[in-house]
């Protein structure tokens, strides 16, 4: 697959550029919903007993939406945010203003070692074109995370033939048939996570697949909701979405579901 060359500094560009034309209307609201609910839902199951200090790495859904830092807020005091990108780390502080934003690359972070108890990274790592990037950042999450510290990260699931399909396509292509309005990036399936993690020094306690509702389907249908409206209907469309997620319990889960998820701890 076709990719440009990035330095560090041109992504940063990139995604300031991102923040800076961002049309709200490109990723519905209800859909935003969504997809902030389940990842909420992860994090409920997923919650270590004992996190005084958490980072949560990519303000993309803060800058646009409510994200999940609102979230994090509501289980600790301490909570520090970073995205490489200025424009999305200052959009987002309007409204997540008692959490701390940094600019910062997640392959190199600005903290010391053993600074944080949990570590939360939704689908920021599925953003380079490498997938020895995902490892390198692995490896720097791990450093920056206490011993037993946990990390839940959500990256694209390869498994799923939509994601498999959308990849290996140009992404001038992907972006000129509206499938996706920003950059994506190499991306891996639940064994080669679970590889990375292990020789990032993780122990990965539990792997799991969501958002399993049909994304183009459900982007359309979301929209719908959107420019009527209806709270009535939203709020329809936020149950209806929300039941797909009982295929999280089937034999196909990894099939169906969009992202693929992994609980690890530092060891």
């Amino acid at each position: 697959m076709s990719r440009p060359a990035h330095t560090p500094d041109s992504r940063s560009k990139y995604w300031d550029t991102i923040a800076e034309t961002w049309d709200p209307s490109a990723i519905q609201g209800v859909w935003r919903a969504h997809s902030d609910a389940t990842n909420i839902a992860l994090l409920h199951r997923w919650w270590p007993d004992s996190v005084t200090r958490v980072l949560k790495t990519d303000l993309f859904d803060e800058a646009v939406g409510n994200g999940l830092v609102p979230f994090l807020l509501s289980r600790t005091s301490s909570v520090h945010a970073v995205d490489l990108s200025a424009e999305m780390a200052r959009l987002a502080h309007r409204t997540i203003k008692r959490a701390t934003t940094t600019v910062a690359d997640v392959r190199n972070l600005p903290f010391g070692d053993s600074t944080f108890d949990l570590v939360v990274s939704n689908s920021t790592l599925d953003h380079f074109e490498r997938v020895a990037e995902i490892a390198s950042s692995f490896r720097e999450l791990h450093r920056v995370l206490a011993p037993g510290g946990r990390l839940i990260v959500t990256l694209d699931n390869l498994a799923n033939p939509v994601v498999a399909i959308r990849n290996a396509l140009p992404f001038p292509l992907i972006r000129r048939l509206g499938l996706t309005p920003y950059f994506v990036g190499a991306t891996c399936d639940r064994e080669d996570g679970n590889r990375m993690l292990a020789e990032a020094g993780f122990l990965v306690l539990n792997t799991t697949a969501v958002m399993h509702c049909p994304r183009i389907l459900g982007i359309i249908a979301a929209g719908i909701c959107d420019r009527l409206t209806s709270d009535r209907l939203k709020r329809s469309f936020l149950r209806v979405a929300g039941v797909f997620e009982a295929l999280e319990r089937w034999p196909t889960s990894y099939r169906t579901g969009y992202f693929v998820a992994f609980l690890a701890q530092k060891v």
